[in-house]
């Protein structure tokens, strides 16, 4: 007997806000600095959310968000703000430790 797989695709999995944020927490967290990876998690939210309403929020176009959010290369930090806004998440800083 052989074993059906399915791809996995987290934006399925995020209705929520709080789940946006505490996926994006966590990819941060995990992400040991890669950029890259970050970007991708927002492009997963961004995708839960709708693509186009998101790029329509950040003042982009659908196509240069999905080039900025693929993981293949690092969205500048005005980018990142820009659609972290337009998902409704807020970014905030701690001290380490």
């Amino acid at each position: 007997m052989k074993t059906k797989t399915t791809q996995f695709h987290v934006a399925e999995h995020l209705s929520s806000p709080e789940e946006m944020a505490a996926y994006l927490e966590a990819c941060i967290e995990e992400s040991n600095g890669d950029a890259a990876f970050i970007a991708r998690a927002l492009g997963d939210i961004a995708r839960a959310k709708g693509m186009t309403q998101v790029a329509r929020d950040a003042g982009l176009s659908r196509e240069s968000l999905y080039k900025s959010l693929s993981g293949e290369r690092t969205p500048g930090l005005d980018t990142v703000l820009k659609v972290i806004t337009a998902l409704g998440l807020k970014l905030h800083a701690e001290p380490a430790g």
